[in-house]
């Protein structure tokens, strides 16, 4: 489904979102009714709309409109997008009043297997923002997999690892979690996991010295392994306490 401020969205609305490619997003999961982390995700879509907007959008409406696309039981991904469609490349510097774009997808059963990733140089701008425009990020991840690998991991202008394409990456360490310092998007599944685990915060190189066990995170797929980095293997068995953590984060009715 896709509805506007809770209608059909027309082809001509879509149409600004896709050409102008200026708003920015958030991505929940719901079960049964209930998303963990959601007061994160709402003071999101509260802060990026400010940065991209000067606006913030009323909570409890954009909730109203995000519940319209959840079933009564079951899993959904559901993404929440705030764009205007009356400005263009010409207007954009005009006043701009925000409308909440809501779609849904079902999400698959299971446990999300480990990946391989390649680390490249990169760094996302606005990266505090999560925005819709992703090609630079798209473009690593397609240039990463036809090169054989599943995605790519960041490393910024200072050689240190940030993040993956569209997710956080941690760390095990003496036992430990570390997180990695640096400019990125500090993602809501992030967050509650920190909250869950704590860990420390370093400057993480490439070469992930001293990393026992490398993760990525994000709330579509909670936390999984990172197997392989630059062919580098990693043990991914302990990786299974992390997402056992975050899955005993209790949601929050949408």
């Amino acid at each position: 489904m896709a509805e506007l401020d809770g209608r059909p969205v027309s082809a001509g609305q879509l149409q600004v979102l896709a050409l102008t490619n200026y708003g920015h997003f958030t991505t929940m999961v719901v079960e049964d009714g209930r998303v963990r982390g959601l007061g994160l995700h709402l003071e999101r879509l509260e802060r990026d709309c400010a940065a991209l907007f000067g606006v913030v959008p009323d909570r409890e409406r954009v909730r109203e409109f995000a519940r319209r696309a959840v079933p009564g039981a079951g899993v959904v991904a559901v993404r929440v997008t705030l764009f205007d469609p009356a400005i263009d490349l010409g207007s954009i510097g005009g006043k701009a009043e925000p409308r909440v774009l809501v779609t849904a997808r079902p999400v698959g059963s299971g446990v999300p297997g480990p990946i391989r990733v390649r680390t490249v140089r990169f760094e996302r701008e606005l990266p505090e923002v999560k925005s819709v425009a992703l090609f630079g990020a798209l473009r690593q991840r397609r240039l990463a997999q036809q090169a054989g690998f599943d995605d790519a991991l960041f490393v910024d202008r200072d050689g240190g690892v940030t993040e993956g394409g569209t997710w956080n990456v941690g760390f095990l360490r003496g036992g430990g979690v570390l997180w990695p310092r640096g400019a990125y998007l500090a993602g809501t599944a992030m967050a509650l996991l920190r909250g869950a685990c704590g860990g420390a915060e370093e400057r993480v190189g490439p070469e992930l010295a001293g990393v026992e066990a490398v993760f990525a995170t994000n709330a579509a797929v909670g936390v999984r392994p990172v197997a392989a980095v630059d062919g580098r293997v990693f043990d991914t068995a302990g990786v299974a306490r992390l997402r056992e953590a975050y899955l005993a984060v209790p949601g929050e009715r949408l």
